[in-house]
């Protein structure tokens, strides 16, 4: 009897520690949240174990997970939904089906999941996106990129990029009529990095001549040249995004080498010739006073040349948009970004808000103090439809 009490014991602090997760108080529905970290964290592990064991590489186990959330192109009441493709990359096309006699809004979409996982064809991207066509009038293309560690940046880069520039051609705005004065784009995650990133690119670009109105960025990733932001200090073990897989997001969207990964951990990737970029994200100066809450800045400690000519893709500014030089910077369109308090990327956000301003660009920052990363697609929770509503919202009257 007594090794029965012990071992039930053993078992029931086992499965408290496993299933264990500290939240803020502020934090609504906790119990799904912490119903949601045990799945993932279950996930994860069994991706590691399979990793480890030589089976599989960890991301593409993931993906085989959640490939079982993709949905086929099914048409509505509201919406006629299609996949077709935009120069050879692969999209999802959503046209309301009530008569318009004037010409639609445009939204170009591009789903997040760290450059390695995600899809536009998935339950949730799905969803957002026939809301966004059925309540904005407008016509939403929902595009798919190659994703890591198959293909590497700038692949994910290009593939937007160009279905973007195939979108904004002034036959195929005709054919799916949509208003080329009223175009805009937007992304969540690593799709806000990609948005960001091809809106920048599209400014000097001499063969598109129709521009976007508007980019609307969700919780973006904008920079892997920190990785000790005040956001990721206090961050690090949240569920829904740890450092760890963040960090891991970052190498493998630049290479498979993981000498990358283990230098972005201890934040010794930058070497001393780049050392000029990290004006660009310098959260000592370009972080309000009430995001710094007593964090001492560090000066960045110089990692090895050899790795940054190896896997010069993280000092690009195609892959981390917030490196962008100011002058570039005025020129962009209508912004409007979300970044949520508990979230490592939080800091990315609010520092590309400010140097936005300072280079006159209009920006609306909605930043939710009780928000983490993955509300607007991560089903079941109270605050999603609040978040997802103020940003149809701002693009309803600005779009």
């Amino acid at each position: 009897m007594g090794r029965k009490i012990i071992l039930l014991l053993l078992v029931g602090i086992f499965t408290a520690y496993y299933v264990y997760t500290p939240l803020p108080d502020n934090i609504e529905e906790p119990w799904k949240i912490i119903g949601f970290t045990l799945i993932f964290k279950t996930l994860t592990n069994v991706a590691l174990v399979g990793e480890l064991l030589g089976i599989n590489h960890f991301m593409s186990t993931v993906v085989f997970f959640m490939s079982f959330q993709d949905v086929p192109p099914t048409s509505d009441e509201t919406v006629t939904v299609l996949d077709t493709t935009f120069s050879n990359v692969p999209v999802r096309v959503y046209i309301p089906k009530r008569k318009s006699e004037a010409l639609r809004r445009g939204l170009f979409y591009i789903h997040g999941g760290g450059w390695c996982l995600g899809s536009a064809t998935s339950y949730s991207y799905d969803t957002l996106s026939r809301r966004t066509a059925d309540r904005l009038d407008a016509v939403v293309i929902s595009t798919n990129y190659r994703l890591a560690p198959k293909y590497h940046f700038p692949n994910q880069f290009e593939d937007v990029y160009n279905a973007l520039k195939w979108f904004l051609r002034q036959d195929i705005l005709k054919g799916y009529g949509v208003d080329p004065k009223r175009i805009g784009i937007s992304g969540d995650s690593a799709g806000g990095n990609l948005a960001a990133a091809v809106t920048q690119q599209l400014i000097d670009d001499p063969d598109v001549k129709i521009k976007l109105k508007i980019q609307s960025l969700i919780y973006p990733a904008l920079q892997s040249l920190d990785m000790d932001l005040p956001s990721y200090r206090e961050n690090a073990h949240f569920s829904t995004l740890p450092r760890s897989l963040m960090v891991r997001f970052w190498s493998e969207y630049i290479t498979t080498d993981r000498s990358l990964e283990k230098a972005m951990l201890v934040n010794q990737h930058v070497p001393v010739e780049s050392s000029y970029l990290f004006k660009f994200v310098n959260w000592s100066s370009l972080l309000p006073e009430n995001f710094k809450k007593g964090h001492i800045y560090s000066n960045p400690t110089h990692g090895p040349s050899e790795l940054a000519r190896k896997y010069s893709g993280f000092l690009d500014v195609r892959a981390a948009p917030l490196l962008v030089d100011d002058n570039k910077l005025r020129s962009l369109p209508l912004t409007y970004v979300i970044t949520c308090q508990y979230d490592v990327l939080r800091d990315d956000g609010i520092m590309y808000v400010t140097r936005l301003r300072d280079a006159g660009v209009r920006v609306t920052h909605n930043h939710v103090e009780d928000g983490f990363h993955g509300i607007v697609t991560l089903p079941g929770f109270k605050i999603g439809p609040r978040v997802e509503n103020q940003y149809l919202s701002w693009l309803s009257e600005n779009l």
